[in-house]
């Protein structure tokens, strides 16, 4: 009987001490993708601490991506509604590898078109390659049939912060809504 006492209060402490599961990878403690310095969609300059309160989706993408970034942008919106009155708590931001075509008017457009609190973030060439690299994040035109209509291989995954501005999850394209919902509301409840 006293086994039995000592077995079920050994579950219970263990379950006190468990650490989140996540369906993402967790990354958190990661000692990169920290901050950034870029201007969004309106015009006005954006670092993380804008979005402190909130937890943080960022992507790396481009307008003209055919199929990844239309994808995970469309995943995204799939998620924000399965989070209901939680979405509020929630910033996605898109940040364009392809500063020479991505102008803030073609992002204006183009981000907010999939949800309305989407922003689209820029910046001049040197300092997109700076916070790319800052992100680890891989990124390379090749080229198409004329000048103008290359493509950009990319990272696919997406990085997501907690409401205190700290990097804690990689989330892997084509993941599941409701996998990426389930985790930020995870990280939405202080875990």
């Amino acid at each position: 009987m006293t086994r039995w006492i000592i077995l079920a209060l050994a579950l219970v402490l263990g379950a006190c001490d468990s650490k989140p599961q996540f369906a993402s990878t967790d990354i958190s403690g990661a000692d990169y993708a920290k901050d950034f310095a870029l201007t969004d969609h309106t015009g006005k300059p954006r670092t993380m601490a804008d979005f402190r309160g909130k937890a943080v989706v960022m992507f790396f993408g481009y307008t003209q991506c055919p199929d990844v970034c239309p994808t995970t942008m469309t995943g995204m919106v799939e998620a924000m509604k399965l989070l209901g009155e939680d979405a509020g708590k929630v910033q996605v931001l898109f940040v364009t590898v392809d500063p020479e075509r991505d102008t803030p008017q073609l992002l204006a457009q183009y981000v907010p078109a999939f949800h309305p609190s989407f922003i689209g973030l820029y910046s001049d060439p040197q300092t997109i390659a700076k916070t790319a690299q800052a992100f680890r994040v891989f990124y390379q035109k090749q080229p198409g049939s004329t000048p103008s209509t290359y493509t950009v291989d990319h990272t696919a995954g997406s990085y997501v912060f907690d409401p205190q501005g700290r990097l804690r999850l990689y989330v892997k394209h084509g993941e599941k809504p409701e996998l990426i919902a389930g985790d930020l509301k995870q990280l939405l409840a202080g875990k």
